[in-house]
């Protein structure tokens, strides 16, 4: 068990908040299979004592996105106490995708298969991500086969944004995610294909 960064000396909290820093850097710049190492080494610090901090690579991952975690659960949560349900939705759908577009590093590690960010942050948050669905199809304006999966398609198609500067990201996805959205609106005409049951695997 680690201590709380309040219960640590001052250099020990100073070390803790630029391996978490770093961290989000290397997440960002080269995915989650960044090693360990590569990290203690950025940050100035031996292997053994950010083991000690974070003895598991799902544990450095969980404390480093902290943050954007929380601010998601609270997107989809204010979401689910709109009286409006196609705005709740639309407003969930749109501040992930700038959040993605912002920080590729939360993405990778929101759609990671580490148990510990599955069981304490996504099955939660695919929970609350469905009933928000079921309100906007029960509301008629959200078209009736719209599956939740398909927010992992908007993910990835917003996800190919990356590699270009932040403020262009963000304008594009604003753009990209209002097209996606008006073809969601219940009455479109066209109907996509069936959501291939292979796509499940993502989110596990």
């Amino acid at each position: 068990m680690t201590a709380e960064p309040s219960q640590m000396r001052a250099d020990a909290r100073e070390n803790r908040a630029r391996v978490l820093a770093v961290a989000r850097e290397l997440f960002a710049e080269r995915g989650l299979e960044v090693p360990m190492a590569a990290i203690a080494r950025r940050a100035g610090v031996g292997v053994a004592t950010l083991y000690r901090r974070f003895p598991t690579k799902e544990s450095l991952v969980l404390e480093a996105f902290a943050e954007q975690f929380a601010i998601c659960q609270g997107v989809i949560d204010d979401a689910l106490r709109d009286p409006d349900p196609w705005r709740g939705l639309r407003t969930v759908i749109e501040k992930v995708c700038l959040l993605q577009a912002a920080d590729r590093g939360f993405t990778a590690a929101f759609t990671a298969s580490f148990p510990e960010v599955h069981s304490e942050v996504r099955e939660r948050t695919s929970e609350k991500f469905a009933a928000l669905v079921q309100r906007a199809k029960d509301s008629g304006q959200l078209r009736a086969d719209f599956s939740p999966h398909d927010l992992t398609l908007v993910l990835m198609a917003n996800g190919g944004l990356a590699g270009v500067p932040v403020e262009v990201a963000t304008a594009a996805s604003r753009r990209l995610v209002a097209y996606l959205l008006e073809s969601f609106r219940s009455g479109t005409d066209a109907l996509p294909p069936p959501v291939p049951l292979s796509l499940d695997l993502v989110l596990r």
